[in-house]
């Protein structure tokens, strides 16, 4: 049998086996023999034999024994019946513990090579934090005056991981501790990309899916799956609803921003409906679909407002204010007197149909402001205007490292977030925004980390602008990316090693080589144009005149830094891929904290319309 019992640590003593032994008594007086008849006395009986010695045995046991993990003291006992002296393991009738207390916390002393560490103390901070946001951030549906939704066009998980790394190198730090502006929002999940029909996507379905809350088919806009890709026959019937057009309709101001033809897919899916991302204007639509009288991106971003009108009964709505991006072809016609001022095409315009979107929406909204360039952004003033189209460049607007070899000079993404928000904040009841950074995804299809990773820095920067613009309390903002690259960063580089350079090992001061003797970049791609060192070049898109290589180069003497450095490439291909991983969402805001988990992307929506109450406001102004 066990007996246990806990004695405070202060009885407990170091002991070695101890024995303690009891003499035998002595033998009853035996009984008075009976009287004989006659006879003599009988004799008194014989002493008893001595009895066997009682022994208690008392054994100390160490911290983490079974029977008594903070230790203490086992104690046996039986009878010498062998007559040894010694409690032998066959005379132990009886076992008892007594055990040390256990420990319910660690002293100071023993903790302090990890309290007295910056990333113990780091990690603390963060803790705090988050219980605090716990406790307020769980607002009643429809707290958000405004929502801000950020995209950062192909920013995947390893493109957030480089770019922080690189914006902290170039302000002097090893990099790898560093926050982009969004990694501090207190909320953060993961979203899967894939779009109904394709395992990797295309910005078309992905964007669809955050705007309506409806995954699609790769290629498609602002309709669902039952789509056809290239039929115009079959959009009737499956359009969606943007949370642009739901905010439009509840009253708010609306704006869209993108560094990428304001017709291209990520902007287009906020207020367009067409059966192929690929019709920004009618000379890129077949002429079946003319016919069936589908209409050209660039015309429905034009005819937004009466669009929608059209499509509810009795609608009064007064259109998107803010519109800034680039594009300018596919909004004038195909005729040199319609070009702009600094175009750089003798015929800037794509369009066939004679038509000038440009001047069709001037003189629809006469008290709104075109402008095409810098200097006539710089002079927008944002209390007085109270609408604002620019179109700064014929296609897509520049890098943001090749801004400045604009012909006419155009804003760069925070400029036009900070503009955006000035004009939208004069509706008191509120605005929808949403900012795409679509270069970030032209560069790493260029092969061409440095572009990618300097995009999105400057991305990080609007988003940090946006934040200081507005109030924490009463605005939403969501940050995101549409997909990611086959984007890598690879290698075992030591700490603090330039993110864009080649790897050195921990330890080491040289180039680690690679088994073919030849050094390699930290950051790579799975496919695309492969190496090509263009030196200083700032325009990632100048490689689309070269062809693709493959195999790897000897890169001992080059500079890869540079701004015109194209990595290495697994499998050549005349354009980098998406890949179908998952991309980040970071939140901040009313409604910040159903940012959480692994979701499906479509999910984006749903926490804006929680936090605007979007579909509820809208249904309230058509009734």
């Amino acid at each position: 049998m066990k007996h246990f019992k806990i004695l405070s640590s202060a009885v407990l003593v170091a002991s070695l086996v101890a024995l303690a032994g009891c003499e035998g008594d002595n033998g009853a007086t035996g009984a008075a023999g009976a009287p004989g008849a006659q006879g003599p006395q009988g004799p008194g009986g014989s002493d008893g034999s001595d009895g066997s010695n009682a022994l208690v045995a008392q054994t100390e046991l160490p911290v983490g024994d079974a029977n008594c993990p903070a230790g203490g003291i086992q104690v046996d006992s039986g009878t010498d019946a062998n007559g040894n002296g010694q409690l032998d393991t066959a005379e132990v009738t009886t076992t008892g513990y007594v055990c040390a207390p256990g420990r319910t916390q660690l002293s100071a002393n023993e903790l302090r090579t990890n309290v007295n560490n910056a990333w113990f103390a780091q990690g603390e901070s963060v803790i705090a934090r988050a219980r605090g946001n716990v406790q307020t951030d769980a607002p009643a549906r429809g707290r958000a005056k405004n929502v801000i939704l950020f995209v950062g066009d192909g920013m995947g998980v390893s493109t957030v991981t480089a770019a922080r790394i690189l914006e902290g190198q170039r302000a002097g730090k090893l990099g790898e501790e560093h926050q982009l502006s969004f990694d501090q929002f207190p909320y953060a999940g993961l979203a899967k990309t894939y779009n109904v029909d394709a395992q990797t996507p295309d910005s078309a379905g992905t964007m669809t899916a955050m705007m309506t809350g409806v995954k699609t088919d790769v290629g498609v806009i602002g309709v669902d799956e039952d789509i056809e890709r290239g039929d115009c026959s079959t959009v009737a019937g499956n359009e969606l609803v943007t949370a642009l057009e739901l905010a439009e309709i509840a009253g708010k101001s609306t704006g869209i921003l993108s560094t990428a033809r304001i017709t291209h897919a990520t902007p287009a899916a906020t207020y367009a409906k067409s059966a192929d991302r690929n019709w920004e204007d009618i000379s890129d639509m077949p002429g079946q679909a003319v016919t069936d009288g589908c209409e050209d991106i660039a015309s429905q971003l034009v005819n937004f407002e009466a669009n929608l009108e059209a499509r509810y009964a009795g609608l009064d709505v007064d259109g998107i204010e803010v519109v800034m991006g680039g594009g300018r072809r596919h909004f004038l016609p195909n005729d040199p007197a319609a070009n702009s001022p600094d175009a750089v095409s003798g015929t800037e315009g794509d369009r066939n149909d004679g038509r000038n979107l440009v001047t069709e929406w001037t003189t629809a909204y006469p008290g709104g402001v075109y402008v095409f360039d810098e200097a006539g952004f710089d002079a927008v003033d944002a209390d007085s205007t109270e609408r604002l189209f620019g179109l700064f460049n014929e296609s897509h607007m520049q890098y943001e490292a090749d801004r400045g070899n604009d012909v006419a000079g155009e804003p760069s993404l925070t400029d036009m977030t900070r503009k955006a928000i000035d004009i939208l904040d004069n509706n008191d009841d509120g605005f929808f925004l949403m900012v795409e950074s679509g270069r970030i995804d032209h560069g790493h299809h260029a092969g061409n980390a440095y572009n990618a990773l300097n995009d999105t820095i400057e991305f990080a920067a609007a988003v940090q602008a946006a934040a200081d613009a507005t109030d924490p309390e009463e605005t939403l903002i969501i940050v995101t990316a549409d997909h990611g690259h086959v984007f890598t960063i690879a290698g075992y580089p030591k700490r603090g090693n330039p993110i864009l350079g080649k790897v050195v090992d921990v330890g080491a001061t040289d180039a680690t080589l690679a088994s073919d003797g030849m050094p390699y970049t930290t950051l790579g791609y799975m496919n695309g144009f492969g190496f090509r060192d263009l030196g200083g070049e700032t325009d990632a898109d100048a490689i689309y005149g070269f062809a693709p290589v493959s195999g790897r180069a000897d890169l001992s003497s080059i500079d890869t830094t540079a701004p015109g450095f194209h990595q290495e490439a697994l499998v050549p291909l005349g354009s980098e891929t998406h890949s179908g991983e998952d991309v980040g969402l970071y939140a901040s805001g009313p409604g910040a904290n159903l940012v959480r988990g692994t979701n499906e992307q479509n999910i984006v929506f749903h926490v804006m319309d929680f936090a605007g109450d979007y579909v509820n406001a809208a249904n309230d102004a058509l009734n």
